[in-house]
């Protein structure tokens, strides 16, 4: 009952975090003078990939880093098959050019990248710094297109006053964390004593419960009406968690995962995903698309429980 608790728990400081979060990266988008697709990709991402590092570095200094390896490959379906597709339900998306142009992409590469160095079943940490290197190029494209931004926009001053912008920002990202944590916490205990390896319990349990931040931070951007912050959050994590948190897993310890049909199954539906996501010629991904992506996870849930177990 303690463990059904503490995920509890989990969900209900996902709930506040997020709606605080939000409110933070907008006014914060407003502050700097730079769009909240960028603030979105970069900012909010990394803070809400914050769980996924904290279990990445954990879990390979514990020197089991497959625990970190399934947990980002699971987040990175999860973020899209599962948060993208519930906020898609909600209504359809219009992205803005600068995604389909700069994140997109490079999102749709990972799992395609990921699976070529994997394929003498380990990523070494050479392996490691390449995808570091693709993460730092990506990094640079964003924070120089922010720069243009700003220096081609007038400064705005909003309704709200900085320190109430960095205090809902902090308070947010604070409650985040703790989902995270809290549902992972709960959900991995459950999981290990039905006798999964850890390599299952990363790629599922784990990786949604590293995922709620994504969740409540899209879902909560959704109904307010701030698609590009929902949307830059959800590609960046997933650029983040394959081109960062990867990368540092590998290099602290080599990754290997003994039975590799998981992972190949996790890349597969990841790549999948992705590709069902990608925004027809209008810049639009339609609202159908978040039943099918549902559809999706529920296969890829179902096919690595079978037989990445």
């Amino acid at each position: 009952m303690r463990d059904y608790a503490v995920l509890l728990a989990g969900i209900a400081c996902a709930g506040m975090g997020g709606e605080l979060f939000i409110r933070g990266v907008v006014g914060l988008a407003g502050w700097l003078r730079i769009s909240p697709g960028i603030i979105g990709a970069v900012v909010a991402a990394f803070a809400t990939s914050s769980p996924e590092l904290s279990v990445a570095i954990n879990a390979a200094l514990a020197g089991q880093p497959q625990i970190a390896f399934g947990d980002v490959l699971g987040s990175n379906i999860a973020n899209v098959a599962l948060v993208l597709a519930l906020a898609l339900i909600i209504a359809g998306i219009r992205c803005p050019r600068s995604s389909i142009r700069r994140d997109f992409p490079v999102a749709l590469l990972i799992p395609p990248c990921t699976g070529l160095l994997f394929l003498d079943g380990t990523l070494s940490r050479i392996d490691g710094m390449l995808l570091l290197g693709l993460f730092l190029a990506w990094l640079a494209v964003a924070v120089a297109e922010a720069r243009q931004q700003r220096s081609a926009t007038a400064e705005v001053l909003g309704e709200w006053r900085r320190w109430r912008i960095v205090c809902c920002c902090a308070a947010g990202l604070a409650l985040l964390i703790l989902a995270g944590d809290l549902v992972v916490s709960g959900a991995k205990r459950i999981a290990l004593s039905l006798g999964m390896d850890y390599f299952t319990v990363g790629v599922t349990v784990v990786a949604i419960g590293t995922s709620t931040p994504e969740l409540a931070t899209a879902v909560i951007a959704k109904l307010r009406g701030h698609d590009e912050v929902g949307l830059g959050t959800i590609l960046g994590s997933n650029i983040f968690n394959g081109l960062l948190i990867v990368p540092v897993a590998a290099i602290i310890t080599p990754i290997t995962v003994a039975h590799s049909a998981g992972a190949f199954i996790s890349l597969c539906f990841g790549f999948l995903a992705m590709a069902l996501t990608y925004p027809d010629r209008t810049g639009h991904i339609h609202q159908a698309r978040g039943w099918l992506l549902l559809l999706l996870y529920g296969c890829s849930l179902y096919l690595v429980l079978t037989f990445g177990n």
